[in-house]
């Protein structure tokens, strides 16, 4: 029954969300303030997201193959390479040391 609780403020909130995202006037997003938040949060979010699945494990900091992946990724990104090579940079540095190290 927990679960159904849970499923059910989840869907009341993303409801909530919307609806005020929805009330804001629209002078208030044209602001330059909330402009440059809104260009700047998702590259945050991201950034966070990213470094959280990398380096924790439950409440342990860890650094292992995955952090090999993002340091391989790091170097085609930064030489402006298309995204499919920054994905498959990664994705073989993260295999060959997982194969390295078992």
């Amino acid at each position: 029954m927990n679960i159904w609780i849970a499923i059910a403020v989840t869907a009341v909130g993303c409801y909530a969300v919307k609806l005020v995202g929805l009330l804001i006037p629209a002078g208030v997003l044209e602001r330059p303030l909330v402009q440059r938040l809104a260009a700047l949060l998702p590259v945050a979010l991201l950034a966070a997201l990213t470094a959280q699945q990398t380096f924790a494990d439950g409440r342990v900091l860890v650094v292992d193959a995955k952090a090999a992946g993002l340091a391989a990724a790091a170097v085609p990104l930064i030489l402006r390479a298309p995204f499919l090579v920054v994905v498959a940079a990664a994705v073989v540095v993260t295999a060959g040391v997982r194969a390295l190290t078992g």
